[in-house]
């Protein structure tokens, strides 16, 4: 029987036989939390209710979420419980006890795969079956824990897959990463692989691509080979597949994955998986696939805050036997903000400009070694694409930018649009103001702070924000 781990909080509750409570709770905070927050952290939960309304039970898939729904939630679920009925009551956050194995979801078709499988071909074997001596991680070793620089946008991420090297098979199984592109996602698991590595040599660690796995499935069809494809995957300790939407509308690839994924967590090894959303975001993928991605720890990856950038810059320049001026990495960071992907491709120009020219790096240097790329910036973005940019992102008119309306629905977008304008162009705080409606320039300053400090924090206005940026970018 596992251990039950609970944490008392003491929360406001509800009417005696009120089952719709939890619901209603949700509800509201489906319109408290961002999007992404809401889907990674409050839907997964289930709450029961006792029969004298004294304790309401809310299960937790793992102690981390456990500790992480007491830090960021318990507040707010209190406050929300208050509003709604105003009687306190204990609740009990509690981690979901394990369930028995699951049943293989997918029914086996007697069709030619089925005839198949006694019948390995040598090829294939080669292809797909794990070699004693030799054998192919396919890790990078350069990407390492020690070469991820931690900012806050992936701190959550970076300590989830730390404790996963530190001790796999034990919590966090499996660990799904997701994120835009360029955020650092494969270096996680690379970094993952390489620890776990370092700790125990012995240890049978394979990284692929989701679309290897997809081609190592039509193979073991092709060939006859299903027997070897199962010694690869089924035999693992670790197993780091990246951008797992590639198995969408492949129902044998499907198949033959939830069967990997059961073996492996039968036998305690673990699993690490990306994509470029979680896991109920995921399209024509099989629902109960789906809820074993969910089952573990789902973290997110954000774009690099500023501060992050320059480190980032400087490090990799390091690596690189160069020494980059933090003034020029600044510089660098506040005209590159996408991705960690772009910014290594900025630093890679700057570096080939420096050694050409045999001259120090500087901000000078910079600005003409990313002359094409400044230039295409400024040319796209100004504060009236902005504007219109913004105005057709949240379904307003232009006019509302610039007009004296003030309700929270123009009005939230417009200080948007001006933190915008004041990052992308050159504009001073006073024409950008100008360019408001004739606004001063402490009402754009109050904008440009209120929304850079919300960035930090709101995890969905950050993603609002990339999407625009990536949008006026081009």
């Amino acid at each position: 029987m596992p251990e039950i781990e609970t944490d008392r909080v003491a929360l406001a509750s509800a009417t005696p036989g009120n089952p719709d409570l939890w619901q209603a709770c949700l509800d509201k905070l489906a319109q408290e939390v961002p999007v992404q927050q809401f889907n990674t952290w409050i839907k997964p939960l289930t709450a029961q209710l006792a029969q004298d309304s004294s304790k309401l039970t809310v299960q937790v898939a793992n102690r981390f979420k456990l500790d992480w729904v007491r830090a960021q939630y318990a507040g707010k679920i209190a406050a929300i419980l208050e509003r709604l009925e105003g009687r306190p009551v204990f609740v009990e956050l509690t981690i979901t006890p394990r369930a028995e194995p699951v049943k293989p979801v997918f029914q086996q078709k007697p069709d030619a795969f089925d005839a198949v499988r006694a019948q390995p071909d040598s090829a294939m074997a080669d292809a797909v079956a794990p070699e004693p001596q030799g054998y192919r991680n396919r890790l990078n070793p350069a990407l390492t824990f020690a070469t991820l620089v931690e900012g806050s946008a992936n701190r959550m991420a970076r300590a989830a897959a730390l404790h996963v090297a530190g001790s796999p098979g034990v919590l966090y199984n499996p660990l799904f990463v997701y994120g835009g592109v360029g955020l650092g996602k494969t270096h996680l698991m690379h970094a993952v692989g390489n620890q776990l590595l370092q700790m125990r040599p012995e240890a049978r660690v394979l990284y692929i691509h989701a679309e290897q796995f997809v081609s190592d499935v039509v193979k073991a069809y092709q060939r006859k080979a299903f027997d070897q494809f199962k010694d690869k995957y089924h035999s693992l300790d670790l197993l780091l597949i990246d951008d797992v939407q590639f198995f969408a509308n492949k129902d044998r690839t499907q198949e033959e994955f939830f069967n990997a994924f059961e073996a492996l967590l039968a036998k305690k090894s673990h699993i690490v998986m990306t994509s470029d959303t979680y896991p109920k975001g995921l399209a024509d993928i099989h629902e109960r696939l789906i809820s074993r991605f969910d089952s573990g720890l789902t973290v997110a990856l954000e774009p690099p805050e500023l501060e992050m950038r320059v480190a980032i810059l400087i490090n990799k320049a390091a690596s690189e036997g160069a020494d980059m001026p933090e003034e020029v990495a600044f510089f660098v960071a506040k005209n590159v903000r996408s991705n960690v992907r772009e910014l290594e491709g900025a630093l890679r120009k700057i570096l080939a400009y420096s050694r050409f020219n045999q001259k120090e790096i500087s901000i000078a240097l910079a600005r003409e070694a990313l002359r094409d790329l400044l230039s295409i910036q400024n040319r796209q973005i100004g504060v009236e694409n902005i504007q219109k940019t913004v105005a057709e992102y949240f379904k307003l008119k232009v006019s509302d930018m610039y007009s004296k309306k003030r309700p929270a629905s123009i009005a939230r977008p417009r200080q948007i649009a001006m933190y915008l304008a004041k990052e992308l162009t050159q504009k001073s705080l006073p024409e950008i103001g100008e360019l408001f409606g004739g606004r001063d320039h402490t009402t754009v300053l109050h904008a440009v702070r209120k929304i850079a400090g919300e960035r930090q924090q709101n995890t969905e206005l950050n993603q609002q924000l990339h999407v625009l940026e990536q949008t006026l970018k081009g």
